[in-house]
């Protein structure tokens, strides 16, 4: 009998917001939207179904959301508590596969070749992914099976939420006919005009179109990266290493602000939390990148190579600042400011150029990890390292 790949994506339902209904039953009936709240300066993180019904979307304008729902109950993200009900799900499902890919915070990758044995054929190991994740969790999962990475993504999406789709290999090119060419990977704005105007609408009108023309319209590469998804090739490989490429954590101030008492504190509460997320996942990172944003949406990057790895808030607050006061940035009052650690090195002890011995290092990493215990225990920010709490609104420091 001829052997396949079955690749599985495991997909959580309005992550943020089922987990807020999931924890307050006041909420189970109602529109959720996550991130700014409304009369503030800020972007949907998350809406649940009920509140995308009336068109709420992720990445929207907070005003634009609370216009087109006003009646939703709006909240801003607990971050701990969401990444807490990840680490959950994803110990859940390592106990189906060997062989898990985390993509982001609600989403993941599995291999699920040879399991029939152990749980029976595709459709019962998706029932049990689901029906696992439920108990353990409360939130509901949206599931899809396939031979290849591509096939099982658009199948988890295929009946959101709490769907489960299975794709065998003799039904791909049916599965994709219908379906729209937005739903493809790598389709932006441009391209989506182009296949517009040459009446593309489906895959399946994708695939029947000739080759040549559509390198003619999107050049060589584009035309056969297109042309393979349309006929439902892609890569079965999962990367079981984590492949997280950075962490960042960034905040919008109620009023622009050029105060640097300011930012600097507001500088040293993002690095903490980049510190803490990269300790956790036991990173350490050695390039630092700093994001600011003007009136405008007018942003700037800035990014600084460090001598050794670190997951140390202090030595990633030093460099960000550095970059702040010493990038060549604009003197201008700051709208959004953002601190990221990327560039990873593994099975590092938690150091930085601030530790010049290995004998200095030891007390440090103690007093890191009992920090990172007790705000494991107490809530994300109730104990820093050398920094004081900054509040988000400098009219009210």
């Amino acid at each position: 009998m001829e052997r396949f790949r079955w690749i599985g994506h495991a997909d959580l339902d309005a992550f943020y917001a089922s987990v807020e209904q999931r924890d307050e039953p006041r909420y189970r009936d109602r529109p959720v939207v996550v991130g700014a709240l409304p009369g503030h300066r800020g972007v949907v993180a998350a809406a649940n179904y009920a509140a995308r019904a009336f068109g709420v979307r992720s990445a929207m304008p907070i005003a634009e959301a609370s216009r087109l729902c006003p009646h939703a109950v709006y909240l801003r993200p607990d971050m701990a508590r969401y990444a807490e009900a990840s680490r959950e799900v994803f110990r859940i499902l390592e106990t189906i596969s060997p062989l898990v890919e985390p993509v982001s915070i609600d989403e993941a990758y599995l291999d699920l070749s040879g399991l029939e044995k152990l749980f029976g054929p595709p459709l019962e190991i998706g029932r049990t992914i689901k029906r696992r994740i439920l108990e353990q969790t409360g939130l509901t999962v949206s599931v899809g099976i396939g031979p290849n990475r591509l096939i099982a993504k658009l199948g988890s999406e295929h009946r959101k939420p709490d769907g489960l789709t299975v794709i065998h290999p003799g039904e791909v090119a049916a599965f994709l006919a219908p379906m729209p060419v937005a739903n493809l990977r790598g389709l932006g704005r441009q391209t989506a005009k182009i296949f517009a105007r040459l009446g593309v609408a489906t895959v399946g009108q994708l695939r029947d179109m000739p080759l040549e023309d559509l390198e003619r319209q999107l050049g060589r590469r584009a035309a056969a990266g297109f042309k393979r998804q349309a006929m439902g090739i892609a890569s079965a490989e999962l990367s079981v290493e984590r492949n997280r490429k950075s962490l960042s954590r960034e905040t919008t101030f109620e009023v622009d602000t050029d105060d640097p008492g300011f930012l600097h504190g507001v500088v040293g509460r993002l690095a903490g939390s980049v510190a803490r997320r990269a300790r956790s996942e036991a990173l350490a990172g050695t390039v630092v990148t700093l994001k600011i944003r003007f009136r405008g949406f007018e942003t700037h990057t800035r990014q600084q190579r460090l001598t050794v790895a670190t997951s140390d808030e202090r030595v990633i607050s030093k460099a960000a600042w550095q970059l702040f006061q010493h990038g060549g940035l604009p003197r201008r009052p700051v709208r959004l400011i953002g601190v990221g650690l990327s560039h990873w090195q593994r099975s590092q002890p938690i150091q930085g150029e601030l530790f010049a011995h290995a004998e200095a290092a030891a007390p440090d990493q103690r007093l890191l990890r009992t920090i990172d215990q007790a705000n494991d225990r107490f809530g994300s920010g109730a104990l820093q390292l050398g920094m004081t709490q900054t509040r988000l609104d400098p009219k009210r420091r």
